[in-house]
């Protein structure tokens, strides 16, 4: 009974996450943009490695996590398994200086690098054998006390001190707009493409990390080329 229930759950997950690739089809579409220039980061928290690895036998590859120790036992666990082996994560949670060794060596990318001594300590931290860690700068587009971020009169000072390390490749911006707010995604476009255009240098910026499950379609309409889905794939998320 338990081998149906789970083969069950299984396939109710495939099902939504297929769902949602439905969507995000249809906004590129919409949009007039190309499918393939749109990632879907499926946001795992709190979720069990095994429906991670559900996932990635149907071809996800990008998992985000929020929770450092649980990532890391995930991660641990996923590894040994040959069908994860392609798995890119991604670190989306906030970030304090005790915990900068682990994200360094164990995650792909990191989204929200909002300050110098955070990149900083990523930097020095990650091992040399390792390929540089793909970092995005979080920016507090609308000034909200209680969200993480640089505010975007910090940017420019951060992206100059960013660019100078050797073990960090500048990626590009990730919000999270505030609810209200009608135009976050129009002016974190704005400002993506202001430096671009300033930094014809930086050959690696190419990533705008917004939109989540509510909101993607408006996103990508906007230019979003990564989208972060947590609910609307795995359902609601388990208390922790």
């Amino acid at each position: 009974m338990k081998n149906s229930e789970n083969n069950m759950d299984n396939q109710n997950l495939i099902n939504d996450w297929q769902q949602v690739g439905k969507q995000v089809i249809q906004a590129c579409e919409h949009a007039g943009r190309q499918v393939e220039s749109v990632m879907l980061l499926a946001v795992s928290k709190t979720k069990p490695a095994e429906k991670i690895a559900t996932l990635a036998k149907q071809g996800q590859v990008h998992f985000g996590e929020n929770y450092l120790q649980e990532a890391i036992e995930k991660i641990a666990t996923l590894k040994a398994q040959p069908e994860c082996e392609k798995i890119v994560w991604h670190y989306i949670g906030s970030i304090q200086r005790n915990k900068t060794r682990d994200i360094a060596e164990h995650f792909d990318w990191v989204q929200t690098v909002e300050r110098d001594i955070i990149a900083k300590r990523l930097n020095d931290q990650r091992p040399v054998e390792m390929s540089p860690l793909n970092v995005l700068i979080q920016l507090n587009i609308d000034n909200e006390e209680s969200k993480s971020g640089c505010l975007p009169e910090q940017l420019p000072e951060l992206i100059n001190t960013i660019k100078g390390y050797e073990r960090l490749r500048l990626r590009g911006l990730m919000i999270i707009p505030a609810k209200a707010d009608t135009d976050a995604f129009a002016r974190t476009k704005q400002l993506f493409e202001e430096v671009k255009n300033r930094h014809p240098e930086l050959d690696s910026w190419d990533t705008l990390s917004m939109g989540m499950s509510d909101d993607m379609t408006e996103a990508i309409a906007n230019g979003s080329t990564m989208v972060r889905v947590g609910t609307a794939i795995f359902g609601a998320r388990e208390s922790f």
